[in-house]
């Protein structure tokens, strides 16, 4: 029986049905799956879908649909996680956000999806973040990395300031930077002090795990 559920529930994910996602999740868990296995599923589909991604058969409208898929999911998941106290095995966390003076949250939600999906806890903090509050979320939850979004030409040096604050603040050496955005490229990683730039979502997946050594 557990696994017709959890199968079902995998599948809706891979069909792209928040609808069917919402409900399959929560028969799961009224038949008293296992909160972290039905969490396992939906990051298993999610891996598929990102998978497609990198071999040229899935684009960024069904990254982002798929992610939207998985949260509504995962909603109902996570929050039957927390009331068992448990949680899935994790590779670090990371913080990310998108910077002050941008608003733009398609990419860095879908880097969040496939980072949960890779086995991260993520911390997200939203769009339109301060600087002073993406510093204090590292000296809150201690992340192993600082993922900061930027898709304007005008919001990409919030960036630069945010290292910049983690330095000050005595923070750099303790976390690892990772960039992306639109208007990033390697280049400016670099001239900035990031540890890692990604120029798509699984790619970020990707360079996390290098960050992290895994």
């Amino acid at each position: 029986m557990n696994g017709g559920a959890l199968d079902r529930l995998k599948n809706t994910v891979l069909e792209f049905d928040k609808e069917a996602a919402e409900k399959a999740a929560r028969q799961a868990l009224e038949q008293g799956i296992d909160p972290v296995q039905c969490a396992e599923v939906v990051a298993e589909a999610l891996r598929i879908i990102g998978d497609k991604f990198a071999k040229g058969e899935a684009f960024i409208p069904e990254l982002f649909i798929g992610s939207r898929v998985a949260n509504a999911a995962l909603t109902w998941i996570i929050a039957q996680m927390k009331t068992q106290n448990k949680s899935l095995a994790s590779l670090g966390k990371v913080v990310i956000g998108t910077v002050f003076g941008d608003i733009h949250s398609i990419g860095k939600d879908i880097v969040s999806t496939l980072l949960f999906a890779e086995g991260f806890e993520v911390i997200d903090l939203g769009v339109n973040v301060r600087s002073e509050e993406f510093l204090k979320a590292v000296n809150l939850h201690q992340p192993s990395i600082l993922a900061l979004s930027a898709l304007l030409t005008t919001t990409a040096m919030e960036q630069r300031h945010v290292i910049e604050g983690l330095s000050e603040a005595g923070l750099r050496d303790s976390v690892k930077v990772l960039i992306g955005g639109s208007a990033i490229n390697q280049e400016f990683a670099d001239k900035i002090g990031a540890d890692g730039y990604a120029a798509t979502a699984p790619m970020g997946v990707k360079v996390a795990r290098q960050l992290v050594g895994r």
